[in-house]
């Protein structure tokens, strides 16, 4: 492992990091990011499989935001896995628009910058019906927390289980509908963005897939990066994740993405498998420091 003062150096003032367990209180999140040295975490702001939590105590608020601020770490967070505002089902889309803007405003009084989002599966009734359901709900969720700073990542997915997002343009139209830029941005997940399609194993594809984001979302639009390798094959519409270098993608990539100018002001953020010590997101960051620019 690298020492403290040369991980510093090789992350050139960065936001890396991971996503980080809340187990034990908010606090804990920023303790276990700082242990492994990080500059960047992500955390769910309550339990991601379940639908409401009970309110965050103004204290834990507070302690969280002064060790955050001790640390001089950047923390956004992610919704819950149940939420899906894409859903025709009037309880599943009701319980969905209830739990985003609790976790909206959970992040809000957490001062997080945005939460990362899954945009929704309109399941067998197709893309427009889901991309106007999205386009709704989100209005409202937006409307009902007009006071908050906190922005929603919208995320590219894998297409599976019909989720939207798999492709640039269902992002940007739902960029275009809802049309608050200033409360809506894009998460571009490596995995995800492979398993859909867009391919990143070669340079030359590299390089495309980067000018199609820059064309069809903008990089202005892109708040942050999931860095994940990826357990299944090109275009599978699966999401299964991997260690960097163990998957489908390859580390070529994610050496290009660290290098590219166009993000370097980009949070990145592995979501890859570990244990609870996080020693396996160490060692996916050492694989790519020496290539940071």
């Amino acid at each position: 492992m690298s020492s403290p003062s040369s991980w510093e150096k090789a992350f050139k003032g960065r936001l890396f990091g991971a996503h980080t367990s809340t187990a034990g209180g908010f606090v804990r999140a920023v303790e276990r990011a700082v242990a492994c040295r990080f500059t960047a975490a992500q955390i769910f702001v309550k339990n991601n499989k379940q639908w409401m939590a009970p309110p965050i105590a103004a204290e834990d608020a507070k302690a969280f935001k002064d060790a955050q601020q001790k640390a001089g770490l950047f923390v956004c967070g992610h919704s819950g896995y149940l939420i899906n505002l894409g859903s025709g089902a009037d309880e599943m889309i009701e319980k969905s628009t209830a739990s985003l803007t609790a976790e909206l405003e959970r992040a809000e009084l957490l001062g997080l910058p945005f939460v990362v989002h899954h945009p929704g599966s309109p399941g067998k009734d197709g893309e427009e019906a889901g991309l106007e359901r999205i386009t709704a709900r989100m209005k409202e969720i937006l409307k009902a927390t007009k006071k908050a700073k906190v922005r929603v990542a919208l995320e590219c997915t894998a297409g599976q289980g019909g989720h939207l997002g798999w492709r640039l343009e269902h992002l940007r139209e739902l960029l275009s509908r809802i049309d608050v830029p200033d409360r809506l941005g894009v998460c571009l997940d490596t995995a995800h963005l492979f398993a859909a399609g867009y391919d990143l194993r070669t340079r030359a594809d590299y390089d495309k897939t980067m000018k199609e984001i820059e064309t069809v979302i903008g990089t202005e639009r892109v708040l942050c990066f999931h860095l994940n390798d990826s357990k299944v094959p090109f275009n599978s519409r699966k999401d299964r994740h991997d260690n960097l270098g163990e998957g489908e993608i390859g580390l070529d990539a994610f050496k290009w993405l660290v290098a590219d100018p166009r993000w370097k002001k980009t949070p990145m953020v592995l979501e890859t498998p570990k244990e609870e010590e996080m020693a396996e997101d160490v060692a996916n960051w050492e694989k790519l420091v020496p290539f940071v620019k």
